[in-house]
C-alpha cells in the first residue's frame, strides 16, 4: 500500500524562508530520483511566505524509510532545524479513499 503525506514548516523569517527554499529545491531533486518515490511536490504559501507544504507518495512503508534513512534527507533535515519554528516539519499521514 502507497504511503501518503504531507509535510508543513514555516521559517523564522524571510531570509531564513529563502534558505529553506534554497535546501527544499536540492531535497526534491534527489527524492525524484529515489526507487519507490512516486511524487514530491513542494510549494511555497501564497499568502504566507514563510510557510512551506510538501505532498509526497511512495510505493509502500519500505521505500519511505529507505528515504528517511537517505544521506540527502539527513542533511535537509539537519539543515533546516536552525531555519524553521519547532526545528523541522509537522507530518500529516494520509489514507487514500475507499482503502
Amino acid at each position: 500500500m502507497t504511503k501518503a503525506l504531507y509535510a508543513e514548516f514555516t521559517a523564522l523569517d524571510v531570509a531564513a524562508a529563502d534558505r529553506a527554499e534554497e535546501i527544499l529545491l536540492r531535497l526534491a531533486d534527489a527524492v525524484r530520483r529515489e526507487p519507490g518515490n512516486l511524487a514530491f511536490d513542494a510549494y511555497r504559501k501564497t499568502d504566507d511566505v514563510l510557510t512551506f507544504f510538501v505532498y509526497e507518495i511512495y510505493a509502500d512503508e519500505e521505500a519511505f524509510h529507505a528515504h528517511l534513512d537517505r544521506e540527502h534527507s539527513r542533511v535537509f533535515n539537519a539543515e533546516l532545524t536552525d531555519l524553521v519554528i519547532g526545528g523541522g516539519s509537522t507530518l500529516t499521514w494520509l489514507t487514500p479513499l475507499g482503502s
